[in-house]
């Protein structure tokens, strides 16, 4: 039988808005894979620590707050610093373009803006995590 893709959903730093990340997680269960949401308000070390607790092979990282360019590549050096870089990183928000390249070279895979498909946050995963 395969293993279900296990998906850790997060919401770091002082947003307080996940309604975004709730229709994010909601969209990966409903497409097979297992999701652990953290709730709101995470650091960048409690969202590492869930994500090896957990054993995911996704940490899908939802930031309205502007603080993107500090947190993710925060999140993404944890891994990297726990031996656990082999987690993919998604980032997913309110994030200027122009921020993105900055991103990309700092960890995270994939970098989705408001308005996506879910279908294409899914079709990342599906092709970037093998089981």
């Amino acid at each position: 039988m395969e293993q279900m893709i296990r998906v850790l959903v997060a919401k770091p730093g002082l947003d307080g808005h996940d309604r975004g990340a709730k229709v994010i997680a909601r969209a990966l269960r409903d497409a097979g894979m297992e999701v652990i949401y953290t709730g709101l308000r995470q650091t960048p070390e409690q969202i590492v620590a869930a994500a090896i607790q957990e054993d995911v092979d996704c940490v899908a990282i939802s930031i309205l707050s502007g603080a993107h360019n500090t947190l993710l590549p925060k999140v993404a050096a944890l891994l990297k610093e726990q031996g656990a870089e082999d987690i993919l990183m998604l980032g997913g928000g309110v994030i200027p373009d122009e921020d993105i390249p900055f991103l990309l070279d700092n960890g995270i895979k994939a970098v989705f803006t408001p308005g996506t498909p879910t279908s294409k946050i899914v079709e990342c995963i599906k092709e970037n995590v093998t089981k």
